[in-house]
């Protein structure tokens, strides 16, 4: 069940780039792009912030290392948004749609997957 949650949330997200992407550009084989592209930087990116995160919280304790907690997530949110940005700049010169999608995608991601979450809860539950 584990391995189907988890393919599930993946396909999610994807289709979430995809849509974000094809709903800006018309373009199939842009939003086939945009999904394939995107995951993999944000895959080959996310090991280097979250090693880099890691050093700053080495030695922390209490409050200080919630702090610092919270902000690495702000910050691997904010990795996240440049990926999208340059992603659909790239694919289709726009500042507009690259900005567009680099607020888009975190935020539906964020509205979305808790909501395939609780589905999910609700299937184990059953």
């Amino acid at each position: 069940m584990v391995v189907a949650r988890k393919s599930s949330q993946v396909i999610t997200h994807m289709a979430i780039g995809f849509v974000i992407a094809y709903a800006f550009t018309g373009s199939i084989a842009l939003g086939g792009l945009a999904v394939l592209v995107e995951p993999v930087l944000n895959v080959l990116l996310l090991p280097f912030h979250e090693r880099a995160w890691a050093r700053k919280a080495q030695g922390v304790t209490g409050h200080r290392r919630t702090l610092v907690r919270s902000v690495e997530k702000i910050s691997q949110t904010g990795m996240h948004m440049v990926v999208a940005f340059l992603v659909m700049f790239f694919a289709t010169g726009s500042l507009a749609f690259g900005g567009m999608a680099a607020v888009l995608e975190p935020v539906c991601n964020v509205l979305l997957m808790p909501l395939h979450d609780k589905l999910w809860d609700n299937v184990q539950a059953a």
